[in-house]
């Protein structure tokens, strides 16, 4: 039986977490006077996410936080902070203020019948403004794309001197997927490396200093599911030192991470820790426990990202295969069903996805000695295998050994 897991961190994953936390220290270490922040990210809708979540804790500290967005035809950061002031009449400098620019990432390098590209013009008037950037006393968090960085740096070496931190954001890989798509087996790859784990002891050591320091952070929660993910991983790929114990770590710190997403306004981030725990819990036999989180998390999503999205798709798997491990086929059966006609609307009929979803129904089928029914559907994932992911490919090797295995059980 195939399971999806969401994943939503990695050691990429706290790379970001340690530079979001260096870039709000960094702000709250210079309220009240120019400090130039770059933060660079290519992925517009990770840039945002990381905006909200820093926005998200100061504005609880009584900071104020605005956001300013360049011209693109004019593209001068000193004129989009005036005009952002002038428009702002309620926006006291006594106040403790940080401003957001946007808009840097988006300037084009290119030369549109103009003399020079936008972003010729933006660095221009960086360079040669940048005095003119000592009447706004407030942290400035200006985001870029890495080649508009490379350039700040090489065409406006005088602004660039002036930074007071860079801070680089590598988009999850989650967020670097070109199509929709239900989030990945558990199930190690057997022909490549497993991906670097991040340290869980380092880990723990940042939330035990952002405890100490703010233990109402809006990051803890994010920093609890990358320590419940860790430990998770290490457990899937056999490295944990001792099992019972990373096991009750990883339990102990999604539930954390529940306990606190549990506030939020936009609860998908808990079905994804209702998700992880569940299938924790599944792993150990724990089915009465995994099943309401299951429950739970396909009703966020449906809810938060309506029907028809991949995420449902997921909790639709993951929920009937939990199923199937109970022997309750006859629950099992159409949420495969439905997760199958699902991932073939979203993602069409030739992806990886659908070959898990047609594997999972083939052997919900054979489980219950309907091998007939189960033999054209593993045909059809192997041929979508082999094609898409080549013949030695661990889920195109699973395929065709649950082929063979149905095979023998109908005498061939």
């Amino acid at each position: 039986m195939t399971q999806f897991i969401a994943t939503d961190s990695s050691e990429q994953d706290a790379a970001n977490q340690r530079n979001l936390r260096r870039l709000v220290l960094s702000a709250q270490a210079s309220w009240h006077k120019l400090n130039l922040l770059i933060a660079i990210c290519d992925n517009p809708q990770f840039r945002d996410q990381l905006i909200r979540t820093y926005e998200a804790e100061l504005i609880p500290k009584g900071i104020a936080c605005y956001q300013v967005q360049l011209n693109h035809q004019q593209p001068s950061l000193k004129q989009s902070l005036l005009d952002w002031r002038a428009q702002t009449p309620e926006w006291n400098s006594s106040t403790p203020t940080l401003v957001t620019v946007r808009g840097g990432d988006e300037l084009l390098g290119v030369r549109l019948q103009q003399t020079k590209s936008a972003q010729e013009r933006f660095f221009f008037s960086v360079q040669w403004t940048r005095e003119g950037l000592r009447e706004f006393q407030f942290p400035i968090v200006l985001w870029v794309t890495e080649a508009v960085a490379q350039g700040l740096a090489q065409q406006a070496a005088d602004f660039w001197s002036w930074r007071g931190g860079v801070f680089e954001f590598d988009q999850p890989l989650s967020w670097q997927q070109l199509t929709p798509s239900l989030e990945r087996e558990r199930q190690p790859e057997l022909t490549s490396q497993p991906e670097p784990l991040a340290n869980p002891a380092e880990l723990e050591q940042q939330i035990a200093a952002l405890q100490a320091e703010d233990p109402d952070s809006p990051l803890l929660d994010s920093l609890y599911q990358s320590l419940g993910e860790t430990y998770d991983q290490r457990l899937e790929q056999g490295v944990a030192i001792d099992r019972p114990q990373e096991t009750a770590k990883a339990i102990a710190a999604f539930q954390s991470a529940i306990a606190r997403r549990e506030s939020l306004t936009d609860p998908t981030p808990l079905a994804t820790s209702l998700n992880n725990l569940a299938a924790l819990y599944e792993s150990q036999g724990r089915y009465s426990e995994a099943e309401p989180l299951f429950v739970r998390s396909l009703s966020i999503r449906e809810q938060q990202l309506g029907a028809d999205h991949p995420d449902v798709a997921t909790s639709l798997n993951n929920l009937a295969g939990l199923y199937d491990s109970q022997g309750r086929y006859e629950l099992a059966e159409p949420l495969y069903h439905q997760a199958l006609q699902l991932t073939r609307s979203l993602l069409g009929e030739q992806h990886p996805d659908v070959a898990s979803s047609l594997n999972n129904l083939a052997l919900l089928y054979a489980n219950q000695g309907r091998f007939t029914e189960a033999e054209p559907l593993l045909v059809q994932a192997l041929a979508m295998c082999q094609q898409l992911l080549g013949t030695q490919h661990p889920d195109t090797v699973g395929t065709q050994q649950s082929l063979e295995n149905v095979r023998q059980m109908m005498g061939h």
